[in-house]
């Protein structure tokens, strides 16, 4: 198998999207991004989401969708690679939010479902009907 490098210096990247013009856009849980990789290896941040953006997908109305756990992880380094650690005092809440591809607007959705707080989403996907899980 021939592997060919085409962008580094990611901090801790998750929840990648292959898009229609050969990009990649994915989060950045650490850097707090949603960031696009071009097919040349070159990288733009689109947005700074604050908190920890975990999963994410593009909805039925071509905007990102966005799982972030608020921030629920203090940041180790473990010999020179970042890990995960506990989830720091200040640690409030997740949540659900969607950033508009055209305008560029980010805006928070859902912080609770049915009342509860969200505490850490992490993934999600669309279903035929629009709706997410």
């Amino acid at each position: 198998m021939d592997l060919q490098l085409i962008a580094e210096d990611f901090q801790f990247p998750e929840g990648p999207i292959a898009m229609n013009d050969g990009s990649v856009i994915l989060t950045e849980i650490k850097r707090q991004t949603l960031t696009r990789v071009k097919p040349d290896g070159s990288k733009e941040i689109l947005v700074h989401t604050g908190g920890g953006p975990n999963g994410a997908a593009v909805g039925p109305d071509g905007a990102i969708y966005i799982t972030n756990n608020g921030g629920s992880f203090e940041w180790l380094d473990n010999m020179g690679m970042t890990i995960p650690g506990p989830t720091p005092p200040t640690h409030t809440g997740g949540y659900i939010q969607r950033f508009d591809l055209k305008t560029g607007a980010l805006t928070t959705l859902y912080t609770e479902c049915d009342g509860r707080k969200l505490v850490g989403p992490n993934d999600l996907v669309f279903d035929r009907q629009g709706g997410f899980w």
